[in-house]
């Protein structure tokens, strides 16, 4: 069976492909802080301040290195220095986990897999840096997942708003902000299609429409509350600004690709 080893295992989306795939292959995780999971055999305290992820890597033997890691950026460059060499000499591949930010200063249409990358923020500087590592490694050795705005059940975006619809305050919402979004369950159903087909490259896994960012809190809070809510509208622009990265190349199959509804009703 496949050894997949998912680094940053007991955060929000780690955890649930760990969940995901978990039955389907010999799955390991990582944790920092989290010592809940101190008692799973599956899953390897990890600290990336303090180094010591060859042990993990030469224990767990993967085939499969997720990346789903959290923390301060020169530290992650670090661990993904790490991984880089392990791939390039091992019977390995890795997925990393990056972000819609990394076309964070392109403003007036949504990004597709092979655009050129350009970001204006501290995070898409540190997204593209990795990318542009990992794009160094052989053909197939590699896959990048630009992801959009991620929500969930008990997504830390979705206790924010319960909470904050709880103690009647403001939810900030960018009204000219265009996005895609998607769920850490639809997430990591895409994700193990792409395992099991052997798939590498770079994917873009968000919902196959668009919506402004106003309308879709609006609309989660109305769903999931039903009630108005209170904003604060931030416009960080006088025009529209998308950021939204939808598949153009590297399309799934469309029964797993959904719409904001659909994850508007998971939400709901």
């Amino acid at each position: 069976m496949k050894s997949i080893l998912i680094l940053g295992g007991s955060g929000f989306i780690g955890n649930s492909l760990y969940k995901e795939l978990g039955p389907y292959f010999n799955t390991f995780g990582t944790f920092n802080n989290n010592l809940e999971f101190r008692n799973n055999k599956h899953f390897f305290q990890y600290d990336i301040e303090k180094g010591g992820l060859n042990d993990i890597l030469n224990e767990v033997k993967p085939k499969l290195i997720i990346s789903a890691l959290r923390g301060r950026f020169n530290a992650q460059l670090d661990s993904h220095s790490c991984i880089i060499e392990y791939v390039k000499f091992n019977n390995c591949r890795v997925m990393f986990l990056s972000s819609a930010n990394v076309f964070d200063s392109f403003r007036h249409y949504p990004s597709y897999e092979y655009d050129k990358t350009l970001s204006e923020s501290i995070y898409g500087h540190f997204k593209i840096k990795i990318e542009n590592q990992l794009m160094n490694l052989p053909i197939g050795k590699f896959i990048i997942i630009r992801l959009p705005m991620i929500f969930g059940i008990n997504s830390p975006r979705t206790q924010d708003i319960d909470k904050a619809i709880i103690e009647n305050k403001a939810i900030e919402v960018f009204p000219n902000t265009i996005i895609n979004v998607n769920s850490d369950v639809r997430l990591s159903q895409q994700i193990h299609y792409i395992i099991n087909h052997k798939k590498t490259g770079i994917f873009h896994l968000g919902s196959t429409d668009l919506i402004s960012h106003f309308d879709f809190i609006k609309t989660l809070v109305e769903n999931r509350h039903s009630k108005i809510g209170k904003y604060k509208q931030v416009f960080s622009t006088n025009n529209i600004r998308y950021l939204a990265t939808l598949p153009k190349e590297n399309k799934l199959p469309q029964y797993i690709q959904p719409s904001y509804n659909d994850i508007l009703d998971e939400l709901s």
